[in-house]
This record gives C-alpha cells, structure tokens and sequence, in this order.
C-alpha cells in the first residue's frame, strides 16, 4: 500500500515499493522541512516516496547538507531480519482463492520474481500491496538510499517503528478481509495500475504532499468498501502518525534528527508537520 508509505526479507520491502525509468531530477522538490524548538532543538522532515524510480532518487545539496547536521536519522520503520512475519502461520492461499484468482496469483508472482511456495503462504494485505506495484528494478529505494547516505556520514540510524510493528499494520483485519483487498488488486489492470503509479509520481515530483494523501483516498479507497478502507486508513495513518510523531519528539528531547518518512504522512491535519506545530515548534519550508 502506497501509505505504507517491503535477501527474502529485503526482497519483500523492495517488492513493497514502486519502480520506473527516467531521467532523473532532483527528488521531491521542495518536500524538505525544518522544524525549530523553542529550545534550539532542530528536526529534518523529509518526505519520501517508496521506490526506486530514479526520477526521485538524486537528492538535492540542501536534503544532504541536512543529513549531516544531525546526531540521528529516522526512518519509517527497521528491516526485517526474517520473513516469518510476512507470513501466514497455517492458511494457505490455495484454500482460500478460485482456480481463476489464483492463476493472476501465479502470473504476478512470476512478474515479481516470487517463489510460488513463498506467495501462497503471505498474509493477503501484504500481498495486495505487493501486487498492486510495478516491479522495483533494484533493491534501493529511496528511503534505504537516504539510510546509506547518513550512515556514510557515520550518522546514527534508528527506525520509527520496529520491523515487527510495521509487517503487522493490517495484521487486525480478519482474513476474509484481506482477502477483499486482495482480490480487489486482482481485478486491476496493468494499464490501471501503471497509470495510478504514474500519477502518484508526478505529484510527488511537484512536491505536493497533500495531494499525494488525496491520491491515497482515490486510488486505494476507491477499491475498497468504505468501511474497510476507514478502518484500514485508521490504523495506516493516524494511528502510525500519532506514534510517529510521539517517538520522534521524544529522541528530539536530546539529539537533532533528520527524518524521513511517506509524504503523505507529513500532510494534513493529523500529518507530522501540524503535530510538530502543536508540539510548539516552528515549521518552516525550505527551497
């Protein structure tokens, strides 16, 4: 899922991210924001998008210039260090899916370079993310590129949420849920796909992060029932900004941070960038 803001572990988390080929720019034109304590404490909020498109991959001198100011670099969440939590402990998609679904099952796990076993066997929410992104050419998207930078820089690195928290966000959806998510990505054309991709690029590349939460609500939400995709953006955003920003702050009590999280957590008035506004702090664009 694309709020979301995935060796077979990292295989995942770049099967969970978004792939293209251009020209590249400098990323996320002005997605770059400093936020000023009354204390002197500073934080870097960058906005990232999940993907190793290289139009949003060379960053700007002002993002790694902010990189080095720091005593630490945050990032959306640690990698996991096994694939048992992307897993189903005992169902099996082949008891849960039609002859039919689970051919476009095997065709996109072909497409995806996934082993048939491995697929049958993933939580269906993981799945659907996977399923619904086009495949990533490398293993270094954006925000693991931004992690090599700062430890490049001998800048500490530490996650906002732990692998285990993040690989289990959907995990309170029954299964016949997951599965509506899931068969709802199935339905999807390439074309579709690609076109709503593509879209969400663009507005990354215009630094617009509040209509990257409005392509959020139309692309994903409008797959899904209106009950599900509530409860799903629930836990998905407020509930991962709240802790986000809780976390943040606390490690800002004592350190200067650069963080770099989904834009579309950054936006809006429950996004990181009005509750560090509310925290007291002096938010600022930079150019």
């Amino acid at each position: 899922m694309r709020l979301l803001s995935f060796r077979l572990a990292l295989r995942f988390i770049a099967l969970l991210i978004f792939a293209g080929i251009a020209l590249p720019v400098f990323a996320g034109k002005n997605l770059l924001w400093k936020a000023s304590s009354p204390e002197g404490g500073q934080i870097y909020l960058f906005g990232t998008i999940h993907t190793d498109d290289n139009r949003v991959t060379a960053f700007s001198p002002e993002v790694m210039h902010a990189i080095q100011a720091v005593d630490l670099f945050m990032m959306e969440a640690e990698a996991p260090v096994n694939n048992k939590m992307l897993l189903m402990h005992e169902a099996n998609l082949q008891e849960m899916l039609t002859e039919h679904e689970l051919e476009k099952v095997y065709r996109l796990a072909e497409f995806h370079v996934m082993h048939r076993d491995t697929v049958l066997r993933t939580k269906p929410w993981l799945l659907a993310v996977v399923f619904d992104s086009p495949r990533p050419l490398t293993p270094f998207a954006q925000d693991n590129l931004l992690k090599t930078k700062a430890e490049d820089f001998g800048i500490a690195v530490k996650g906002l949420a732990t692998a285990e928290e993040h690989f289990s966000a959907l995990d309170h959806l029954s299964l016949e849920e997951q599965l509506v998510f899931l068969r709802a990505v199935l339905k999807r054309s390439d074309k579709t796909k690609q076109r709503d991709y593509e879209r969400l690029v663009q507005a990354y590349l215009r630094g617009d992060a509040t209509q990257l939460l409005v392509l959020n609500e139309k692309i994903t939400g409008g797959m899904l029932p209106h009950a599900l995709w509530q409860r799903m953006k629930t836990q998905l955003m407020d509930h991962r900004n709240a802790v986000m920003a809780e976390r943040l702050l606390n490690e800002a009590q004592t350190k200067q941070l650069f963080v770099a999280v989904g834009a579309s957590h950054l936006a809006g008035q429950r996004g990181l960038l009005n509750r560090l506004k509310l925290a007291g702090y002096r938010v600022e664009r930079m150019d």
